[in-house]
Order: structure tokens, then sequence, then C-alpha cells
């Protein structure tokens, strides 16, 4: 087994792919041998600074070796919370929650303050790490961006008759996978709205982890595109008369922030979320949707009243766009990040 190494024709990146030996979600930041490949690779190798994005093992030994050995400053990222109160306990197998309850949690917040920086997706989390000893000064709030080069807004219309879709349907779209409890909020609130109205569809863009013909009324409710090319989702999105964000009010969902979110308001669909975290910060601010409480029924109301109110939701879909350019362009948070690791290389103090 090896490295295979290849450059971006696209860009400056040279991308490094390390070897797993082990299998399924043991390969997830685990793998000894995957750490020893990385180690070796970066033998040699003189870096000025090191971004480690969450510190399982594959991510900080090596980030470690090369800031003690080689001297490189180091920034810690955190965008999830896996430990203990986080999605650690959103696995459904007991054994294996208890099994990794204590290992993800170590490794999660024993190395916190040994970074000479720190990242972090929301509040939640930056607080977190200001209380394991994270010098506030030194965190830098980086949140997602929206892709709105790619990801274009197209009327509804027009998207459905290029997929061949009913124009009277009522869709509303999720994009990607989902905690098994989110989707059982999920199937329960759609059940109210198809109950209501029955043009209503379920589309699931993109993989989806849970069976979810099986946890709603009726299977031929829910829509599946499989996989889908990247450069498709948008006219997916389009489609949708809605796109939703149906979080239970748990410690993994308050940990972390969602990418789809930003898909969503690139896409200039209207939301409907649960006020879970910095999402339902993130739509307050922006002003690109309706929130509920984590109950299956409030989610189901709003659905409804979007269908009702077309024009209305509209101008949710144009504000989420706007914001998307206006604040959450990859390229503008790129020369924010950029500004933060002059500002790490230039200080002496570790964080």
């Amino acid at each position: 087994m090896r490295f295979e190494t290849r450059r971006d024709p696209r860009s400056n990146v040279t991308l490094v792919e390390a070897p797993d030996l082990l299998w399924g979600p043991l390969r997830s930041g685990w793998d000894a041998w995957n750490v020893a490949r990385r180690i070796c690779w970066g033998r040699g190798r003189q870096y000025d600074l090191v971004h480690a994005f969450e510190s399982r093992p594959v991510s900080i030994i090596p980030a470690l070796y090369w800031q003690q050995r080689r001297g490189a400053k180091l920034i810690l990222d955190w965008c999830d919370w896996f430990g203990r109160g986080g999605s650690v306990e959103e696995r459904p197998n007991p054994a294996v929650r208890a099994l990794l309850r204590p290992v993800e949690t170590f490794f999660e917040d024993h190395f916190r303050r040994q970074g000479d920086g720190a990242t972090v997706i929301n509040d939640f989390l930056e607080e977190r790490a200001v209380a394991l000893g994270v010098d506030p000064r030194a965190i830098m709030h980086l949140p997602n961006g929206c892709n709105v080069e790619e990801l274009i807004p197209m009327p509804r219309a027009e998207a459905r008759r290029a997929l061949g879709w009913r124009e009277d349907a009522r869709i509303v779209g999720y994009i990607g996978a989902i905690f098994r409890r989110d989707a059982q909020l999920m199937a329960q609130a759609f059940d109210q709205v198809y109950r209501a109205e029955p043009k209503a569809r379920l589309l699931s863009i993109g993989y989806l982890n849970v069976q979810l013909e099986k946890m709603v009324e009726v299977p031929g409710s829910v829509w599946r595109t499989g996989g889908v090319r990247y450069d498709q989702i948008g006219l997916y999105l389009s489609a949708c008369d809605v796109c939703w964000l149906p979080l239970c009010n748990s410690g993994a969902n308050r940990g972390r922030y969602p990418l789809k979110l930003n898909d969503y308001m690139a896409a200039g669909r209207p939301v409907v979320a649960t006020q879970v975290g910095e999402v339902s910060r993130t739509m307050e601010r922006g002003g690109f949707g309706l929130l509920a409480d984590d109950r299956p029924e409030d989610l189901a109301r709003q659905v409804l009243w979007l269908f009702r109110h077309a024009e209305e939701a509209a101008e949710m879909g144009t504000r989420g766009r706007q914001m998307a350019e206006a604040e959450l362009r990859w390229d503008d948070i790129a020369g924010d990040l950029a500004t933060y690791y002059e500002w790490v290389l230039a200080s002496g103090e570790v964080a």
C-alpha cells in the first residue's frame, strides 16, 4: 500500500491520500497504519503551519509531530462535537456507543490547548473550547461557505420540466445523510404534511443512510435521486417548493452546522428548520425561512404555510441567496482564513 499524490490542475493544492488497513467506521480517523504513513510521508518536509481538521488520531498525531518536531504552528479545527454528549450518542448500537464514548471524548478534548490557534464552526463549540482552556483571543469563527458560482437558482417550473416531474407536486427537499432520530422526526413531520396535502413528496437528494420509505406512512411519497453529480444538485433543489432541516434538539446537532443549509441558500430555496444551534441563528439573521420546535406538528405547520404562501416563500428564497452572496462566499471566507493564518504565524503565543 502507498500514498497516492496528485495535484489539482485548477489550483496549487496537492492532495495526498493515506491508505487504511481497517474498514467501515474504523476508517473514520482511527487507523494506526494511516497515522504511520502520514508521519513517514511528512518526515523531511517542512511546513510553516498545519491546520488539523478534527483531532482523531490520523489528524492530531501527525499534526503534533509537525508542531513539536518540525516547528510548525498548529491550528486545531472543531466543526463537530463527537464525544460525550455529542454525535457519539447518536450511534444506534449501545455497545459501540459505550466503547467509543470515552475514546472520542479523550481525543476531542485532550489536545485543544496544544494548538497555536483554533477554528470553530459555531458559538457552542467556541464556548466548549474556551472551557477547555483555549485562549478566546486565538479562536476564529470559521463558517461553512456557499458555492454561489456553481449552485445557481433556476425557475421551479423549468427545473421540473428538465427532470420530467409534474408541476402540481408539492416537493420538500432534503440533501444527504441524517441521524436516525432526525430521520424519525422528518418522517413523522412529513406524514402530517402528506395528510394535509396528498400531492406532497419528500425528495431525498444524494446518498441517504436510512430506509426512509419504511419510516413514512406512504412509501411512494418518498422520491430518491440516488447518487447525484454536484453540478446537478442545483437542478434538484430548484425543483423543490421548500427545503428543510428537521433536527432534534440534541448535543450532536448543537455541536455542528450542516453544510446542506448553505446549499439551500445558494439555490434560493425557502427553508424550514428546527430551532437548534447555529442553524436557527443563521436563519434568524437572514430571514430566509421559518423556524419550528423539534416536534412533527410544528415542522409540518411551517411547511404547509409555505405551500400556501408562494409569494412569501419566494421572497424568503431570494433573501437566502442574497445572504449567501453577501456574507458566505467561499472566496471571502478563504480570504479571512488566510488573514488568520498570517496572524497565527506572527504570534509567538500558544493559545
